[in-house]
């Protein structure tokens, strides 16, 4: 199979960059995927002391300390920047690594569909638990 970039036939080397992607294309996709991880990894420190505080607790217990807005606040927004940073990162490996364009679109709608959905059931149950 010839991929665009090859050195094959009388392209000129513009003719075969054309289409892939310029340098500072990539930049609000890099700077999404940090913001991401640092609301990721300062989450994750509220969700650590959360699960401590709930460890042992019964049923019932876990979703009173759940239903607490605070708490329920930083659960939707670690649901959200989870799902969000996973799908830039599948994004990233999907148009970096799948060459073909057709399994390429195919598996980017694929991808954000099942993360939208995933996400929105995560969503769902914490807000069925906080109202």
């Amino acid at each position: 199979m010839n991929m665009k970039w090859d050195n094959h036939g009388m392209k000129t080397p513009l003719a075969r960059a054309r289409g892939l992607g310029a340098s500072h294309a990539a930049v609000p996709g890099w700077i999404r995927l940090r913001v991401t991880a640092i609301g990721i990894a300062v989450l994750s420190l509220w969700f650590l002391w959360f699960l401590s505080q709930t460890i042992g607790a019964s049923h019932a217990e876990f979703t009173t300390k759940l239903a607490d807005p605070r708490n329920a606040i930083c659960m939707l927004l670690l649901i959200i920047a989870a799902f969000s940073h996973a799908v830039l990162g599948n994004r990233e490996i999907v148009e970096d690594y799948i060459h073909h364009e057709g399994f390429k679109i195919f598996k980017l709608i694929g991808t954000y569909l099942f993360f939208f959905a995933v996400a929105v059931a995560c969503g769902f149950s914490v807000l069925k638990i906080a109202l």
